[in-house]
């Protein structure tokens, strides 16, 4: 009777390992295939442009964003995001960034260590709401994380219409008043952001629509930094 008890946990051991096993066997499987994805170009090669509009990619080593003028003759910021029209350290901005993510990291998750298991796996299992997170900066520098490439103005006012189109009607309201970070705006966005489309496949796609090479599929960040040079050392601002 004694072997019974010893029998069944004997066999829980096997099952859990074998969860755990497959879990990590599709963890693998998807970045596997977030690599592949992100290594298939779509675009030709990206055109060199002599007088155009330089915008940035950048990345904190998780999310991707698209840093742009505030204002050109194709787009004037400051009608979308009324957040880069408040100057509360009289700093005023030259540039914004925009990135589209899931509402609850965006908004309560401050680090990955804030992270709860209950909104990975809802995440992982039903995806969530986007929002759309616009930073405000003055005169960003060319770096590693920063890194820039000029486009046609017909390039730049394709990737500006494919960023309103992933916007609310203008009439609607859009700013959502708080956030992890106080220095950046959120915006109510379209869309359903899943483990097949994350924050970096938006991006990617952003991008492609600009003419800029771009991988396929490009769930990670380094999948689409990758498609941009890194700038030279001393590159002007």
């Amino acid at each position: 009777m004694a072997q019974a008890p010893l029998r069944w946990l004997i066999l829980f051991g096997k099952a859990t390992t074998a969860l755990l096993a497959g879990i990590a066997l599709l963890a693998l499987l998807f970045f596997l295939a977030g690599w592949i994805g992100s290594s298939i170009p779509r675009n030709g090669q990206t055109p060199e442009v002599a007088d155009g509009i330089t915008i940035m990619l950048e990345t904190n080593g998780t999310h991707t964003g698209i840093v742009m003028p505030l204002v050109t003759p194709e787009k004037d910021w400051r009608e979308t995001f009324p957040s880069a029209m408040i100057h509360p350290h009289g700093r005023i901005p030259t540039h914004v960034a925009v990135g589209w993510g899931e509402r609850e990291v965006f908004l309560d998750v401050p680090t990955w260590g804030d992270l709860k298991a209950s909104t990975a796996l809802r995440i992982a299992t039903t995806g969530g709401e986007p929002i759309m997170r616009v930073s405000h900066y003055v005169r960003p520098a060319p770096s590693e994380t920063h890194r820039p490439v000029t486009i046609s103005r017909e390039a730049y006012a394709r990737m500006v219409e494919a960023i309103e189109a992933s916007l609310p009607p203008a009439k609607a309201p859009r700013e959502i008043l708080r956030g992890t970070n106080p220095a950046d705006a959120y915006y109510h966005a379209l869309g359903n952001y899943t483990l097949a489309y994350t924050c970096n496949n938006w991006v990617g796609d952003m991008l492609a629509e600009a003419g800029i090479q771009m991988g396929w599929w490009t769930p990670f960040a380094g999948g689409v930094m990758k498609w941009i040079a890194v700038p030279e050392a001393g590159a002007g601002r």
